[in-house]
């Protein structure tokens, strides 16, 4: 089984992130955001990966370093479940609906950190939550994780759809991404690493 265990520390939040990427979808996230919550459990059980989250932050202040945190904590830990990359597919993409929005995503587990995120305007708040956090999501993920990443939000209106159709595009093309294939020997790289 591929598994990580991350635990991060700082003066604004204690992040915990257990993953297996040969889970079954079982999810356990509590981070204090709510919305937040809802989004890392639509990634964990479209990814097919056993994703628990338990993060205290400073959310008396705002959610920015909760948020920012827990997605530093779960790229990290995306890695290291990784490991050495044997055998997998490497990459994954997946077009996603969700009512009237689109979102096309596609993933390199490459070892090499990009990020391209492209949506529409949307307001400013979900409920409590700051929607100008969703690019930086998906850039601490990618940092930590060392993965390009490619959003395209290719119709939509609606913030919450906006959102989740994102996750559940990240996380099919993670599925696929992370996947071992038995035509694949070693490493996928004419590198000979990643």
């Amino acid at each position: 089984m591929r598994k990580s265990r991350v635990e991060r520390k700082t003066k604004e939040s204690s992040v915990l992130v257990e993953l297996s990427l040969d889970g079954t979808g079982e999810i356990d996230v509590e981070t204090g955001v709510p919305f937040f919550d809802h989004m890392l459990s639509q990634l964990g059980k479209h990814a097919g990966f056993d994703l628990k989250v338990k993060t205290h932050g400073d959310v008396e202040v705002d959610s920015h370093h909760t948020v920012e945190d827990t997605s530093l904590a779960l790229g990290q830990a995306l890695r290291e479940a990784l490991g050495e990359k044997i055998g997998i597919r490497r990459f994954g993409d997946a077009m996603v609906p969700l009512d009237e929005v689109l979102v096309q995503v596609a993933v390199d587990l490459s070892g090499r950190p990009y990020l391209v995120h492209r949506q529409p305007e949307i307001v400013e708040l979900i409920g409590t939550f700051d929607t100008t956090l969703g690019r930086h999501i998906w850039e601490s993920i990618v940092a930590e994780a060392r993965i390009a990443l490619h959003i395209r939000v290719l119709e939509g209106r609606n913030a919450h759809h906006v959102f989740e159709a994102q996750f559940k595009a990240v996380a099919r093309a993670l599925r696929d991404a992370v996947a071992i294939d038995g035509r694949v020997v070693g490493i996928p790289s004419t590198k000979g690493s990643l």
